[in-house]
């Protein structure tokens, strides 16, 4: 099952070695209560073997990912919208509100994630005084990342990944890192951007519906007959 492989993958997930010292890895897996609700979320939408497309975000951050295990989910959107409860705080986050605003407009989540499956660059989040931290903004972060995310890439393969195409939550540092390993490493067929929806909804809200159809526009050509 889809399901229980991306689980199996989740507990077993450790961090890259040569992290700078004043770094800290965040590892949502590790804490019994987010390990459950991701077992439910993951369950309940990727229970079969039906082979998805992936889609990579950066690292996960604190009020997403970083609470809920599920990338892009914030406790609010894993409740409402995904049918799971929990009793992690209820604190929005934009980048989820967008992605869930996004979902709808695909046709909900049962058929979103029926096709696709999110993960990221670095399934671990990276966190320096306090704050988030993104993978690339680490001094040196390709000698960093190059090995340890193309080993990831590589044990989510076997999940049941179509390899048609690869598409990127993030059209700068994200994508031309992702189109980097892939023009190296030749995994996916091709690498699609997509704008990053914490920028969307930080600089572009007035516009927001307008990135929603460009996801649905890239990502749709792909469930065609599903």
């Amino acid at each position: 099952m889809f399901s229980e492989a991306i689980l199996q993958y989740y507990r077993l997930l450790t961090a890259p070695t040569n992290l700078p010292e004043d770094v800290e890895v965040m590892n949502p897996y590790q804490n019994p209560s987010t390990y459950e609700i991701a077992s439910s979320f993951y369950t309940k939408y990727y229970k079969d073997q039906n082979p998805r497309l992936m889609c990579f975000g950066i690292n996960p951050g604190r009020f997403g990912a970083g609470v809920t295990g599920v990338p892009f989910t914030d406790p609010i959107r894993l409740t409402e919208i995904c049918g799971i409860e929990n009793r992690f705080d209820k604190k929005a986050e934009l980048s989820s509100k967008f992605i869930y605003d996004m979902i709808e407009a695909f046709g909900g989540p049962k058929r979103f994630y029926n096709s696709f499956y999110i993960s990221a660059i670095s399934p671990l989040g990276y966190i320096r005084d306090g704050i988030n931290l993104n993978y690339y903004d680490i001094k040196g972060f390709k000698s960093i990342f190059e090995q340890y995310a193309i080993d990831q890439i590589r044990l989510q393969l076997p999940l049941g990944i179509d390899t048609r195409a690869a598409f990127s939550i993030g059209m700068g540092q994200n994508v031309k890192f992702l189109q980097y390993l892939n023009d190296k490493y030749r995994i996916f067929d091709q690498i699609i951007p997509l704008p990053h929806p914490r920028w969307v909804m930080q600089y572009r809200l007035k516009s927001k519906d307008v990135f929603i159809q460009e996801y649905i526009d890239k990502l749709s050509p792909f469930t065609k007959g599903q």
